[in-house]
């Protein structure tokens, strides 16, 4: 138990691995700050890949990999003037060539789907990367592909200007250099200088709509990495918490310690939450969501916490709750965790709000058993969720889903969707714990085979397996979720 105490002693802005993506637009800053601007050049210049793309380097999820080779070359491109550079942009382009040949099948190919903004943004740099030479005639066989989820997103804008106010704030580099009239660029910045915690969207605020802009640049300073790399959002200072603090609850009769060290997490929490929307992922981002405000009222009930469900109601829509306004497309994972928001708030089965949960879940379940959700490229992580947390009102509804994990278990113990890892094969342990617990047969030589690989490989890194932008990974939220599920079946089956 002391790694968890230790855990959540150094929790709090959040940490984040750094991405190519957003990185890249960093160092198209020259113009504004050239030291920063070449930090995040090196940065790339360091984490090109071996087939010349960049991305997830464990994980091959398309989307990822051509938002992330694309941004690098055009950044390249405009800022490349060594031999290495050079060199490496010729190897980029062989990569983004092959990749491309691909985009029909590409675009298919991720269960989950796009990356966040990626029907948005992918067309400006597109566009882009063709004037500048990178590729050549793709506009049909990428753009093309793209079209029906453009306007699916564009239809529910119409009559907006994207603000501060608006999810679409977080790609508002989408509207590239001769389409700002879709931003409501003195109502886009945050509290903190950022756009929508986004330091991409930041770095493009500050670089073309409001040149060398004080509070933005102070917002990359403070976020880029001391190696130029900059992550998908931050901070990150609501959901590393309230994640952890999830994870850590699923094990049983915790120690006092424990208690007293969650909390000021959980007296932060209660600070930034609102009585009518809940609460967002971070303190300074505008709209709030059902996903972080479902799962935070659960910890806030589980804690001895006090809440009102009727900000997790406040998301409630005539067949599902929705995740954020303006959403082209619900989130699994979120209404799963509005499930234990309401069994939380003593909501029982026949209740319609719990239905309707049950229902969109029962519809949206693969013919495997398992679920897959827009913000996690891992079916394990909703699979998992959906086990702990739905079991209670419908145990029929998980048996296929527990059957699932057992027949997917690798024969070394470990689980994972693309290559085994700590955080699935953690997942997979909490949900197959949480089900024994509750009285259901689980054979305990495969949650023992589970915990014997687990326990030799807890550190980080990590894989980056959350979607955002680009893919990315939570480190303090993997490491909880890997603790919690060691010491959870630790105290179910020894």
């Amino acid at each position: 138990m002391e790694a968890l105490k230790n855990l959540l002693k150094i929790i709090g802005p959040g940490k984040m691995n750094s991405n190519a993506y957003d990185t890249a637009w960093v160092a198209r800053l020259n113009h504004i700050d050239l030291d920063l601007s070449n930090r995040a050049l090196e940065w790339l210049n360091e984490n090109q890949l071996p087939d010349g793309s960049w991305g997830a380097r464990e994980v091959f999820y398309y989307h990822d990999r051509v938002i992330c080779t694309l941004t690098a070359m055009i950044a390249l491109t405009y800022r490349g003037r060594r031999a290495n550079d050079k060199a490496q942009i010729e190897k980029g382009l062989y990569a983004l060539e092959r990749i491309t040949k691909g985009a029909t099948k590409g675009l298919a190919s991720d269960p989950n789907g796009a990356t966040i903004g990626f029907e948005m943004v992918v067309p400006t740099l597109v566009d882009e990367a063709e004037k500048l030479g990178i590729i050549n005639m793709q506009w049909d066989q990428i753009l093309g592909r793209l079209a029906k989820l453009r306007a699916v997103k564009m239809e529910k804008l119409a009559g907006y200007r994207i603000n501060k106010y608006f999810t679409p704030a977080f790609s508002s580099e989408m509207a590239g250099l001769d389409g700002q009239a879709i931003l409501d660029i003195d109502n886009l910045q945050e509290e903190n200088g950022s756009v929508a915690n986004s330091p991409s969207a930041t770095a493009y605020f500050a670089g073309w709509l409001r040149p060398g802009e004080p509070q933005a640049m102070a917002y990359l300073h403070k976020w880029i990495g001391s190696d130029g790399g900059a992550p998908n959002v931050a901070p990150f200072d609501v959901f590393e918490p309230a994640w952890t603090l999830w994870n850590l609850k699923l094990i049983p009769d915790l120690e006092p310690e424990i208690l007293q060290l969650a909390a000021p997490h959980l007296d932060w929490l209660q600070a930034q939450w609102e009585s009518k929307d809940g609460i967002a992922h971070t303190s300074k981002y505008a709209p709030k969501d059902s996903d972080d405000t479902a799962l935070t009222y659960e910890i806030f009930s589980l804690y001895g916490r006090k809440a009102d469900i009727e900000a997790v109601l406040s998301y409630e829509e005539k067949d599902f709750f929705r995740c954020f306004a303006l959403e082209a497309n619900p989130s699994i994972s979120a209404n799963i965790h509005v499930l234990g928001a309401l069994r939380e708030a003593g909501f029982d089965q026949n209740h319609p709000s719990v239905q309707k949960v049950l229902k969109f879940l029962k519809t949206a379940q693969s013919p495997t058993g398992s679920w897959f959700d827009k913000w996690h490229a891992s079916p394990y992580y909703t699979t998992a969720h959906a086990i702990i947390l739905a079991h209670i009102y419908n145990k029929a509804l998980c048996e296929s889903a527990v059957e699932w994990i057992i027949k997917n278990q690798n024969a070394d113990g470990s689980w994972g969707f693309y290559t085994p890892t700590a955080e699935e094969t953690a997942y997979a342990l909490q949900a197959l714990s949480i089900w024994k617990r509750a009285g259901y047969k689980v054979e305990s030589k495969i949650i023992q085979l589970g915990l014997d690989w687990l326990t030799a490989h807890t550190q980080p890194p990590y894989p980056p397996l959350w979607i955002g932008k680009t893919l990315y990974c939570p480190e303090h939220v993997i490491q909880a979720t890997v603790l919690s599920a060691i010491e959870l079946v630790r105290r179910t089956i020894l």
